[in-house]
């Protein structure tokens, strides 16, 4: 018996992938913030940036199908998700600002993160490549 081959999703669209990439890049800023900022486990936001990373280009090769050529699903998704990162990044200096906090957005992330910002965005980037392709 041969194996049957999958029909493509009628569904899929461009737009539908880019709008539940988007949603999952919001959860991941988010996630980002409640990690690093409310839980304080830095070492954590390695593996969110990594999360959110992998849910993006999950959600936008699900969301639409084969209606992106290889090369700009990674563009996409690279592109989102470090757009989550640099926002949940904002995000953990909001959340200081509330805390009493006075410093800059660079200064702050310098400061208390220092290269794990940059570890962020490059693992996040990667997975989102990694995946996507």
């Amino acid at each position: 018996m041969a194996a049957a081959t999958p029909l493509p999703d009628p569904a899929a669209s461009i737009a539908r992938g880019v709008a539940i990439a988007t949603v999952v890049a919001t959860l991941g800023a988010a996630a980002i913030v409640l990690v690093g900022g409310i839980l304080t486990l830095t070492s954590g936001l390695l593996v969110v940036a990594g999360a959110t990373g992998l849910g993006v280009a999950v959600a936008l090769r699900i969301g639409a199908g084969d209606r992106l050529t290889s090369r700009r699903r990674v563009t996409i998704a690279v592109a989102l998700t470090a757009a989550a990162v640099a926002l949940g990044q904002l995000g953990l200096w909001q959340y200081a600002r509330t805390e009493g906090g006075v410093l800059s957005p660079l200064e702050y992330l310098a400061e208390v993160y220092g290269p794990l910002v940059l570890l962020e965005f490059g693992v996040a980037a990667f997975v989102a490549w990694a995946t996507a392709r």
